[in-house]
């Protein structure tokens, strides 16, 4: 990765350890300011691939957040069926007995929580925001 990419993503980690303690929009609203001014620093950047995955990881990291946060297997599977998971579903991947980096990349997580549900909580996606700026005449 190169030396800028790195140097973001030390910015990123301390925002989004799993262990904060803080509710998702809390750590949103710390996240943004720094993705608002990454994406602007970045927008003549040609290359869309790596601005991609890095927005797709920084979801994965929300997504394990609100998977270490709800802890218990019935706390889980409570919040997958409130989210629109069937109950068999939602119990399976409960109680799967994998690791939360697994459950957050999961068909299931990315089922109930896609980027449109990031969008309305407004988290700031890299890559509309480098796209919006580069329109800009």
């Amino acid at each position: 990765a190169p030396k800028s990419l790195q140097a973001f993503m030390a910015k990123l980690r301390p925002l989004l350890r799993r262990s904060r303690g803080q509710s998702l929009p809390a750590t949103l609203q710390k996240l943004n300011p720094v993705l608002r001014g990454w994406a602007n620093y970045y927008r003549l950047t040609a290359s869309k691939r790596p601005v991609e995955a890095l927005d797709g990881w920084i979801r994965r990291r929300l997504r394990l957040i609100l998977w270490r946060q709800w802890k218990r297997p019935y706390t889980r599977a409570r919040n997958l069926m409130r989210l629109g998971l069937t109950e068999q579903r939602a119990w399976m991947s409960a109680t799967d007995g994998r690791g939360p980096w697994w459950n957050s990349g999961a068909s299931h997580m990315n089922a109930v929580l896609p980027k449109r549900v990031f969008n309305d909580l407004s988290l700031v996606s890299l890559l509309d925001t480098m796209v919006r700026l580069q329109r800009r005449p």
